[in-house]
């Protein structure tokens, strides 16, 4: 991937996405410029009904601006077909979310495997790529378990080893602790400053300032615009 964002994660420009409903006109988004480097390691924070969910979804390749440009990795991808935006997904990019997204009657390795089963990988490989990443959050003994018989924060641990499993250099998590106790959510917001010092680059998505003042950097949207970063 080439191009004059190439040592660029992202950069979002001039970025706009506006709902019509009906006669309604929303503008969910209005002019957002964002940048993000290597290894950078992101809060985006606002209440709700600021922007911050409609971002997330333009960030992940779940969504495509209305207006403006999202380069990935120095990929134009806010016009690709949805069949290549799952691509990109599936690729790039690792989801971690407030509610876990388990599938209830699957055990925890073979919930980590999920996002393996689209790529070209064996049986085998799946199953040592999935160990690896339960491994790296602390799960290498709970991996036959189900999510119902996991607590909470094990359950959003086995979420963050599926969103590692395919080794993406971007991690976008929205709300990961928002189900989960104080010492618990320090716990996996602790998991991901080890992810982020390994390298990864990481979005978090929380509407908590605690939880973003664990970021390095803090954007703060309001009614779909930027209205202050440090």
């Amino acid at each position: 991937m080439n191009g004059s964002d190439g040592h660029d994660v992202i950069s979002v420009r001039d970025v706009t996405k506006v709902y019509e409903m009906g006669d309604v006109r929303v503008e969910a988004l209005r002019g957002i410029n964002l940048t993000l480097r290597p290894g950078d390691f992101v809060a985006i924070l606002g209440a709700s009904g600021s922007g911050k969910s409609t971002l997330m979804n333009i960030l992940g390749c779940l969504d495509r601006p209305t207006t403006g440009e999202y380069y990935l990795n120095g990929m134009e991808v806010s016009r690709l077909t949805r069949a290549q935006l799952a691509t990109v997904r599936n690729e790039t990019i690792g989801f971690v979310f407030q509610g876990f997204n388990l599938l209830s009657r699957t055990s925890a390795l073979e919930n980590v495997e999920l996002p393996l089963i689209y790529a070209d990988f064996t049986a085998a490989e799946r199953h040592a790529r999935a160990k690896e990443s339960l491994r790296r959050v602390g799960l290498e003994d709970r991996m036959t378990h189900l999510p119902s018989q996991l607590s909470g924060g094990q359950q959003q641990r086995v979420a963050i080893a599926r969103a590692l499993v395919n080794r993406p250099a971007l991690i976008l998590a929205d709300e990961p602790t928002g189900n989960l106790d104080t010492k618990t959510s320090e716990e996996i917001m602790q998991l991901f400053h080890e992810l982020n010092a390994e390298g990864r680059t990481i979005v978090l998505i929380t509407h908590e300032h605690d939880i973003g003042a664990n970021a390095r950097r803090r954007v703060t949207l309001r009614d779909g615009e930027i209205v202050g970063e440090d």
